[in-house]
């Protein structure tokens, strides 16, 4: 495979083998198995707490990052494990009013008795949309790889369906199809701006209504039922109006942001299908034009009424190739993009969950100051390796399904693929298999690493280097001076020359 690369790209292979570096990474995934009830039902958030002195909830078992995990465990045929975890979230499914139907976000034994988190115990206190999205998708997919149709079939999962559809397909005085949550309601878990109809929620809602069919169906084939047939015929449709509610306002290219710009505002009655949104054209930003060119299109983050998040969200956009929201030419328009792109995405770095990030005062305001979503960290732009799992996988089923179409552009977006499967070999077990990386540098063994990225990345950055409280970091400048005059350490000594050159400056 590493051969493959051009000589500018020979930086990013390994510098250990890969085999030795895959088999240590199935080693430590073995270590993070927990077990319930003397029986393996799934892996925790991490194996070790990041402090001493305060207890966090990174021992638990988190339905959404389990995914990932259940998928490679049905590869390898451990079924077993699978249908366990999948029967206790089952168990877990909320039978109290205000979440009735709701699957827990993450649970753990305690004391021989489960519990489950449903937004009680979360930063933000919000009941997580995702993770209940998430289940009868993996349910499906087990049931289908597995060929344990009695599973799909049984009372406790048809009724933990029906449970789940009366939950999100209930009426709402909006008149659209999309599901509404708050801030903090999926995977991005702490406030960013992103409450209302998030892309991941809904093509997470998408995939999840699909799943829903195919189970029910395995249903119907052996029990007649006229509520049966309604519920059906209601999930198909809503299926369908989803999808094209998303085409239609999500999907962005250079094109539709013209037209866009040139739409009326301010409608009422009947016309204002135009616009329906009330989208002013002074919300578009600066960068977007620039930044789409002709080279494709994206799902945008978010539509709200006047409000729409123009953002890159990268799990939503690979999430839509899956499940089949975007049709073949639109996602191939959206691997150009990223193509192009990959500075911005990718950079040296695994996949970066959104982009741009929120900087200074729109981060300060957005977020409430949030010490975790600082630029270019966590979900502000943060790179997760995750991603490239779910990215990678939009590229694979899609040149699978297409392998005629463009196959330029496809060899292409393989080799960006490997390129990136390559650098995580590098970074993953620099870091000790890290959930995601931010330009953080916390000792001088990782200072090299970043600085370099810092060279590397074409956009602006911001780069964590961590000191100790009682370190002076040489060079520096008082508060309220020049820049010419610097402070040095007493091992360094100042260039005349330079220092008087740099008054012009002043």
């Amino acid at each position: 495979m590493a051969e493959r690369f051009s000589q500018k790209n020979l930086r990013v292979r390994p510098s250990s083998d890969e085999e030795k570096i895959v088999t240590n990474a199935k080693e430590h995934f073995e270590k993070t198995l927990v077990e319930i009830s003397g029986e393996l039902v799934g892996s925790v958030a991490a194996q070790e707490h990041p402090t001493k002195n305060k207890k966090l909830n990174y021992g638990e078992i988190f339905l959404r990052d389990n995914v990932p995990v259940m998928i490679y465990l049905i590869t390898q045929k451990r079924y077993e494990i699978v249908k366990k975890f999948l029967s206790v979230c089952l168990e877990l499914q909320s039978a109290n009013y205000q979440t009735r139907g709701v699957f827990p976000t993450s649970f753990v034994e305690e004391n021989g008795k489960l519990i489950g988190d449903y937004g009680q115990r979360s930063i933000g206190r919000i009941t997580s949309a995702d993770a209940s999205l998430w289940w009868p998708i993996l349910c499906w997919y087990y049931v289908n790889k597995s060929g344990d149709y009695a599973f799909g079939k049984s009372q406790s999962v048809q009724r933990g369906i029906q449970l789940l559809l009366d939950l999100v397909l209930h009426p709402t005085f909006e008149g659209t199809p999309v599901l509404f949550v708050p801030d903090c309601a999926f995977m991005i878990d702490r406030p960013m701006d992103v409450w209302g109809a998030p892309l991941e929620v809904e093509v997470l809602l998408h995939g999840c209504l699909k799943s829903c069919i195919n189970l029910m169906e395995l249903s119907r084939a052996d029990h007649v039922s006229r509520l049966l047939d309604q519920r059906l015929i209601l999930t198909n449709q809503w299926v369908k109006d989803l999808g094209s509610f998303l085409l239609k306002h999500y999907w962005v290219t250079s094109q539709t942001m013209q037209i866009l710009r040139r739409r009326p505002t301010e409608q009422y009655g009947d016309d204002q299908h135009f616009n329906e949104f009330n989208v002013q054209p002074q919300v578009v930003p600066s960068w977007l034009q620039d930044w789409l060119e002709n080279r494709g299109g994206y799902l945008i983050g978010n539509i709200r009424t006047g409000r729409p998040d123009f953002r890159f969200y990268s799990l939503g956009n690979s999430l839509a190739c899956m499940f089949g929201v975007l049709p073949p030419e639109e996602q191939r328009a959206l691997f150009r993009l990223v193509l192009h792109n990959r500075q911005h995405l990718m950079a040296q770095m695994p996949m970066r969950i959104c982009h741009p990030h929120m900087d200074v005062e729109e981060w300060q305001n957005k977020t409430g100051s949030d010490p975790k979503n600082w630029p270019w960290s966590y979900h502000n732009g943060g790179h997760w390796p995750s991603l490239l799992w779910f990215f990678g996988t939009a590229v694979l089923l899609h040149q699978k399904k297409f392998p005629s179409d463009d196959v330029i552009l496809m060899e292409e977006m393989k080799s960006l693929i490997e390129e990136s499967y390559w650098c995580q070999l590098n970074q993953l077990p620099k870091q000790e298999w890290a959930e995601y990386f931010g330009l953080r540098a916390k000792t001088t063994d990782e200072l090299d690493d970043v600085i370099t990225q810092m060279i590397e990345t074409k956009n602006t950055v911001i780069a964590d280097i961590w000191v100790t409280k009682e370190e002076n970091c040489f060079p520096m400048i008082q508060s309220g001076s020049a820049h010419n005059e610097m402070m040095l350490s007493k091992d360094q000594k100042q260039d005349k020359k330079s220092a008087e050159k740099g008054k012009i400056l002043v």
